[in-house]
């Protein structure tokens, strides 16, 4: 009976209590950061998205003016205002339009370029800047006339 006893009172040696919370401590942080990064990386993807959407709503605008100048004018505004109602900031904004095939049946090619600070992507305030580029071409009416 004292051989029964004295196995019941020894204890394990290794025990596992408390190791699931010190992993869950430890790897609580990195999975925070891996959601962050992958809230930035969509952000990201969204801006991109924005800037060919202000891409083919200049080369849309442009299509409808009713000479070369106008129609570069008109890209740019629209360009801006459209990346300014989908609450993207600019660094640099640059509007190139291409007005070589200006001419009814021909089409007008609209590229948007905008620099974004990456500071602002999901808490996480990335350094540096990242530069969006988006190309859209648009149509000019066969039928159009030459202008008033």
């Amino acid at each position: 009976m004292a051989l029964r006893l004295a196995g019941r009172l020894r204890r394990p040696e290794h025990t596992d209590q408390g190791s699931a919370a010190v992993e869950l401590a430890l790897v609580t942080p990195l999975l925070v950061l891996l959601l962050l990064l992958i809230v930035a990386a969509g952000r990201l993807v969204q801006g991109r998205l924005e800037v060919a959407s202000a891409a083919a709503q200049a080369a849309r605008a442009a299509s409808l003016a009713r000479d070369p100048s106008a129609a570069a004018a008109q890209a740019t505004a629209v360009a801006s205002s459209a990346l300014a109602s989908q609450h993207l900031t600019c660094g640099s904004l640059t509007v190139s339009t291409d007005t070589a095939a200006f001419r009814p049946g021909g089409q007008v090619s609209v590229q948007v370029s905008c620099t974004v600070s990456l500071s602002g992507l999901a808490l996480l305030h990335l350094p540096g800047a990242e530069t969006l580029t988006a190309k859209a071409a648009a149509p000019i009416d066969v039928f159009r006339g030459a202008g008033p």
